[in-house]
């Protein structure tokens, strides 16, 4: 059963985001061996959510149980927040509401500034992430590529790239709002990660041609030379320097003594946990822009064609949970079909066969194992699952869930039906009251 715990800027005041920031490698490793249920696990952790996939091996309500039990505990020791707190206005998932939400969160249906690009990204590196440190399960694997797929399918349908909707260009927008012109502005680039280059982009595309990096870690050198921007080792007499700073790091960054008493400067913070202390939005000269002010000036719907993009991740993960209902049935009838075969090739290859006959037979078995499996996808996708399942039931006197639930040890027979997770669509669930 796959499962998703969610907290995110719509269901979760901003200060309690921002304390729950932790590293999403550690939080899928703790949640993954947290229960010998646990098949995998897979976190996003951005500036506007925290978010944990789960599949486990058990049945709705205890693998629930499991989800939030091993989610809360994981928060509570990586982000030092109790159990209760950390999940008191999360939501759980399963089924097919999860394979949702995930294609959403992909295609940026989710965020703030809705349709933004960078989130397909972070999702693409969370999957592969959990996938090198093995803590991810092949029913989530398949899950997150496919959100992948259908966040490009729904980025071209929705003409994002067109729109250019992201966080950091809402913020730039913002701000920029407050100048005249780009060009001339001094801007301070506080951290070299992805975002930073995603920022370094945007603030070309305005006109932006003076651009000073400093980084809390010493990387604004190798940054600046791959950017074509100018390092700075020094923060203070660039903070002077600036009309604009924008942070996106991992720590605080900025607090009021490193601020002189004659800067003047617009300050963007897009970092979680915050980057710049609030303290210096008092200071006279500065005015701050946080996450919580740019999501506050978001608009509901920034692509032109948002309802188009939202078709298509709304037809892919219906397509994708039609799928996993029937994939029980479809396991079984192959393994029934290919026990069968393989007996029979068995007993030729006694009689001295040499290799055709057992080419010819395997052949067979896939021409005949092709419509049913066809015909099954198309009654799961008319809402007519448990007719599929049922007939195989009555014709091969095949358990469909006893002979599923033995072939998913390994997984393998599931990818040999190019099946996705079984399951049944599951409501969300407030944690936490």
């Amino acid at each position: 059963m796959l499962l998703c715990v969610t907290a995110n800027h719509r269901n979760t005041p901003f200060d309690l985001l921002e304390r729950l920031s932790v590293d999403a490698e550690r939080l899928s490793a703790q949640v993954a061996g947290s229960h010998d249920a646990v098949r995998g696990a897979v976190s996003i952790s951005t500036c506007n959510r925290v978010e944990v996939y789960l599949d486990i091996d058990a049945p709705d309500l205890k693998a629930r149980e499991i989800a939030s039990r091993a989610v809360g505990d994981a928060l509570d020791g990586l982000a030092g927040v109790g159990t209760a707190e950390a999940l008191s206005n999360a939501e759980l998932l399963n089924d097919a509401r999860a394979v949702h939400h995930l294609f959403s969160v992909s295609a940026g249906l989710e965020s703030v500034a809705v349709g933004e690009e960078e989130i397909a990204g972070q999702v693409k590196r969370a999957a592969a992430a959990a996938r090198e440190l093995g803590t991810t399960s092949p029913a989530l694997d398949r899950a997150f590529q496919q959100a992948i797929r259908t966040a490009r399918a729904a980025r071209a349908e929705g003409d994002a790239s067109a729109t250019g909707r992201s966080l950091v260009r809402l913020a730039l927008d913002l701000v920029g709002s407050r100048l005249r012109d780009w060009q001339g502005v001094n801007v301070l680039l506080i951290g070299t990660g992805q975002y930073a280059a995603t920022t370094v982009a945007a603030l070309r595309e305005r006109g932006a041609d003076r651009i000073r990096v400093y980084s809390p870690t010493g990387r604004a050198q190798v940054f600046a030379e791959r950017s074509a921007t100018e390092p700075t080792n020094e923060l203070s007499p660039s903070l002077t320097w600036a009309d604009v700073v924008i942070t996106c790091t991992t720590r605080l960054s900025v607090d009021v003594d490193d601020v002189p008493q004659d800067a003047t400067f617009y300050a963007v913070d897009l970092g979680l946990p915050r980057n710049i202390d609030p303290e210096v939005g008092e200071l006279e000269g500065v005015t701050l822009l946080d996450l919580e002010t740019v999501r506050m000036h978001a608009p509901l719907v920034q692509w032109s064609a948002a309802e188009d993009a939202r078709a298509v991740v709304d037809a892919a993960a219906h397509e994708y949970s039609a799928h996993a209902q029937v994939t029980p049935a479809i396991v079984a009838l192959r393994e029934h079909v290919l026990s069968i075969v393989d007996a029979e090739i068995e007993r030729v290859r006694r009689r001295g066969d040499d290799g055709r006959a057992e080419e010819s037979l395997r052949h067979l078995a896939g021409v005949l194992l092709h419509t049913p499996s066809t015909l099954a996808r198309q009654h799961a996708a008319r809402g007519d699952a448990d007719a599929f399942g049922q007939a195989v039931t009555t014709l091969f006197g095949i358990e469909v869930a006893e002979q599923a639930a033995a072939a998913a040890g390994g997984d393998a027979a599931a990818s040999g039906a190019d099946a996705v997770d079984d399951g049944e669509q599951g409501e969300a669930v407030g944690l936490g009251g």
